[in-house]
């Protein structure tokens, strides 16, 4: 029973530590800030290819 407890708690730790690493072990400064959106004219000129022809 106590290994059973204790392989339940080393898996718990181990996807305690995968979330951690994956949530907070990236970026330096956090995120980066939001680019510039693009316009309407972007995404219709980028989705028609054909149309440039």
């Amino acid at each position: 029973m106590n290994l059973l407890f204790l392989e339940a708690l080393g898996a718990m730790l181990l996807l305690l530590l995968i979330v951690w690493w994956t949530m907070f072990a990236g970026r330096t400064h956090g995120e980066l800030p939001p680019g510039p959106t693009p316009t309407t004219q972007d995404t219709t000129a980028a989705s028609s290819p054909a149309e440039k022809n």
